[in-house]
C-alpha cells in the first residue's frame, strides 16, 4: 500500500462512534462496544494507547487492521479454545456472545521482551512468581514459554500478579485460572506455529477469557493482533541476539519506544507527546506490514470517506 494512501486518509480515521440503536455504549481504549440483550457489537476504531494511555492522535487503518487479524486468529484458533465471535459483518466490526469479562490478563511470554526484559534488566530474576535463569539478554529465548498474569486495571496501569495472589484477592478460583493457563499456554502453541510459517517469532502476547450466560469459559477481545502481541522475524534472531542487536520486530513495542524517546512512560508529571503525521503514516505502515506478513494475505483496506457512515450501515444490517 502507497504512503501517500495512508497519508490521504489521515483525516478520514475512525476517533470513535455514537450508534443510536446499536444498544448500550461503552468505550475502551481502542474498542467501541454495544451491547444488546443477545449479543456484542464491538467496532474497533483506530485509536492507539501505549502505557496505559490514548494517544491523542488515530492511526489510519489500524482498527481494520486489528479487526481483521483477530478475525483471522479466532478462526486458526477456534478448535484450540472456544472463542465468542459470530460474525464480522464489516472491517471494524465483530458481532459476539455477551460474556462477563474476568479481570485478569493472561499474559504468555516465550522471549525476554518488552516489561519482562525492564524488570530482568533492573535486576529481577523473578515474574508472576515464575523464575529467570541468569545470563539472559534482551530478546533471548525463554526455556519454555511462561504464564505472567496481570491484572486489567480500570484506570492507570495493570500490575504483574501471581496465581496464588489471584486466587486469595478473589479474582478467580483456582479451578478457573488452571483452566485458563492451559489454554493460554495452547493457544500460544499454536500462534507460535502459525507465527513460524509466516517466518516470524510469537515473543509474547496476552489473551483476555469471559464466561458466557450459562457459565462457559471463551476467548474474548482480541488475539495475536499487534496490540497484544509482539513478534520478531525469524530470519537472523540468531545472528542478532548472538551480537548483542536489537531483534527486528512487529509489534505495537517501536510506539512505546518513540514515546520514551520523547519523555514519556506514563508516569506521574510526564507530558502525553502529540504523533506527528509521518510517524502516524509510519505506524500504520507497520501495522498492514504485520497483516500481511502473518495472515500471508494482502490488506485490502476500505477507503470510505466516511468510515463511521460506512460501519452504521453495517451495525444496522446485523440488528435490524
Amino acid at each position: 500500500m502507497k504512503r501517500a494512501t495512508i497519508h490521504d486518509h489521515l483525516d478520514h480515521t475512525l476517533r470513535e462512534t455514537h450508534f443510536n440503536g446499536a444498544g448500550t455504549r461503552y468505550q475502551g481504549k481502542v474498542r467501541d462496544t454495544y451491547r444488546q440483550p443477545d449479543r456484542l457489537v464491538l467496532v474497533t476504531t483506530d485509536r492507539i494507547s501505549a502505557f496505559d494511555h490514548v494517544l491523542r492522535q488515530t492511526i489510519p487503518f489500524k482498527g481494520q487492521v486489528l479487526n481483521q487479524v483477530a478475525a483471522y486468529f479466532f478462526e486458526a484458533t477456534k478448535d484450540v479454545v472456544p472463542n465468542h465471535v459470530l460474525s464480522v459483518p464489516d472491517p471494524n466490526v465483530t458481532v459476539a456472545v455477551p460474556c462477563e469479562p474476568l479481570p485478569i490478563e493472561f499474559v504468555v511470554r516465550g522471549y525476554l521482551a518488552g516489561h519482562a526484559w525492564r524488570v530482568y534488566r533492573d535486576g529481577g530474576r523473578s515474574l508472576c512468581g515464575k523464575s529467570l535463569p541468569d545470563g539472559l539478554k534482551e530478546g533471548s529465548r525463554l526455556p519454555a514459554p511462561i504464564l505472567t498474569p496481570a491484572t486489567k486495571a480500570k484506570e492507570g496501569h495493570d500490575e504483574d500478579i501471581t496465581r496464588r495472589e489471584a486466587i486469595n484477592r478473589g479474582l478467580i478460583d483456582a479451578e478457573t485460572f488452571d483452566q485458563l493457563e492451559e489454554w493460554s499456554l495452547r493457544l500460544f502453541e499454536r500462534g507460535s506455529e502459525l507465527a513460524r510459517e509466516q517466518g516470524l517469532l510469537l515473543v509474547d502476547t496476552k489473551y483476555e477469557f469471559g464466561r458466557r450466560a450459562n457459565g462457559d469459559l471463551v476467548l474474548i477481545d482480541e488475539v495475536h493482533t499487534p496490540d497484544s502481541s509482539r513478534y520478531y522475524y525469524a530470519d537472523g534472531y540468531d545472528e542478532r541476539l548472538r551480537r548483542g542487536e536489537p531483534q527486528q520486530q512487529l509489534s505495537k513495542e517501536f510506539v512505546r519506544e518513540w514515546l520514551m524517546d520523547h519523555g514519556f512512560q506514563g508516569k506521574a508529571g510526564q507530558t502525553l507527546p502529540d504523533l506527528p503525521d509521518d510517524f502516524r503514516v509510519t505506524v500504520a505502515e507497520r501495522y498492514i506490514e504485520l497483516y500481511e506478513t502473518i495472515t500471508g494475505q494482502a490488506f485490502e483496506p476500505d477507503l470510505h470517506p466516511d468510515p463511521a457512515a460506512r460501519i452504521q450501515a453495517s451495525i444496522a444490517r446485523v440488528v435490524n
